[in-house]
């Protein structure tokens, strides 16, 4: 970019001063205003855009020192470099740690000064750049998919946006299959966090002693095998999501330590007794009641309290079944496009079978169903019986009325009927062979 392209303010009571340093940048290209005091700076602000503030600390009324913290409520962005005749240590300091770029002294140094604006100005070019190339990987790195539209779907939607953009921890429960991890990533995605890493830790897959080394890391030579030091994954989250999934497993001990860690905000890893701060946000996952394991003393209640400020359900797919022709359609166009083949419809008799299963997997078994029969079906629309091979391998068929059985008994049944008793037209028309249609037959008792 050009000096045209930046606006400057000069914020100076010396008319002098002012006319000078407008005189000066505006033969470098800049656009330049003036404010005489506080008020008239604070009124340009609020009417146009500036890149740059040049503030003079001395003022009647307002000083700079309190014009500064009032302009960077309105833009914390915004450059500032602050300028004075009576330069001290204490004043110094304090600028920078209110957030000013850098501080120059009078009488000026006039390459001096430019160079310190140039940079200034460079630094918030790399901002407006940085913010572009965060909304352009954004736009390439959507978060991942959540398909559904039922009542519950919605309300669990609702409860993700409101709690995302806040630094609360979250408590999501539901059971295996649901898409607890596709909450997760939603609410990270959704949060000031999301430019910093979500690291998820499964609590449940390690021992107590590996667990520890996993959250907190260790020092070299801590314990045998440890060779080198290791960062734990609550530092790797630093700034970011710590996931903890299936929290409920984790031990006493390790319950104890991590509510040190919720409290103090400090780390120490494994034989050190340095304490490192830590700055991350805590999501916690969990397949199980953690109330109920409160109440039978599994799980320590004041941990339970800190994990448990905001609770988000995911509801099982079985209190959802209006999205499984929306989850149906998702995943065949999901694992069409990874296997290369030609889009694939759903026949109405194999998408009955679907609304007709109990789902103890919930979506992630009905997306290996889907998967499934996709690799079975050899034409352009999954039949039922693929679907069927498939489901009768699942447990928990449903209710007696519709278990997977009765559906396919009566839907095999009637395909034969139409079919006037023909197996081979039958098998196709059910997209299965003709030897798994005679063992269905002699399985369910049919006549030809």
């Amino acid at each position: 970019m050009e000096n045209k392209d930046f606006r400057l303010l000069i914020v100076d009571d010396e008319h002098s001063v002012r006319d000078s340093l407008s005189h000066w940048f505006g033969l470098e290209g800049y656009l330049v205003d003036s404010a005489e005091d506080a008020k008239s700076a604070l009124r340009k602000l609020q009417e146009r855009g500036y890149d740059l503030v040049l503030l003079d600390i001395k003022m009647p009324g307002m000083d700079g020192m309190e014009l500064q913290k009032r302009i960077k409520a309105i833009d914390p962005n915004l450059s500032i470099i602050m300028i004075t005749a009576y330069a001290t240590v204490e004043t110094a300091v304090q600028a920078l740690k209110e957030g000013a770029f850098d501080y120059i002294t009078k009488p000026f140094d006039p390459d001096e000064f430019s160079h310190t604006v140039r940079n200034a100005l460079r630094g918030r070019q790399l901002a407006r750049e940085n913010v572009k190339l965060r909304e352009h990987v954004e736009a390439l790195s959507p978060p991942s998919v959540m398909v559904g539209e039922s009542p519950p779907f919605r309300e669990m939607l609702t409860l993700i946006e409101r709690v995302a953009p806040t630094d609360t921890s979250v408590l999501i429960q539901g059971e295996s299959g649901t898409g607890k991890e596709l909450v997760v990533r939603a609410i990270h995605a959704a949060s000031p966090r999301r430019y910093f890493p979500l690291v998820p830790v499964s609590c449940g897959s390690l021992p107590e002693s590996l667990l520890e080394s996993e959250l907190f890391g260790h020092e070299k030579g801590a314990f045998t095998g440890a060779q080198y030091r290791r960062k734990g994954k609550i530092e790797l989250a630093e700034g970011g999501t710590l996931l903890l999934d299936e929290i409920g497993d984790i031990s006493s001990k390790t319950q104890i330590d991590l509510l040190r860690v919720l409290e103090d905000k400090q780390i120490q890893r494994i034989g050190s007794e340095r304490a490192i701060p830590v700055n991350f946000r805590l999501l916690c996952a969990t397949n199980r009641n953690l109330a109920d394991d409160v109440k039978a003393e599994r799980f320590r209640q004041d941990l339970f309290y800190r994990i448990h400020v905001f609770e988000i359900n995911v509801p099982p797919l079985r209190d959802r079944l209006s999205d499984i022709p929306l989850l149906v359609d998702h995943f065949i166009q999901k694992h069409a496009s990874r296997m290369k083949r030609p889009p694939v419809k759903i026949s109405p008799a194999a998408l009955e079978l679907l609304m007709q299963h109990n789902w103890p997997g919930n979506v992630r078994e009905l997306e290996n169903t889907i998967e499934h029969a996709l690799v079975l079906t050899t034409g352009d629309t999954i039949q039922p019986g693929p679907i069927s091979w498939n489901l009768s391998e699942a447990p928990n068929g449903g209710a007696s009325g519709h278990s997977l059985d009765n559906v396919e008994k009566q839907h095999i049944g009637k395909v034969l009927k139409d079919m006037r008793g023909n197996v081979s037209r039958a098998a196709r028309v059910l997209g299965i062979d003709r030897t798994t249609l005679y063992k269905k037959i002699q399985k369910y008792g049919l006549e030809k």
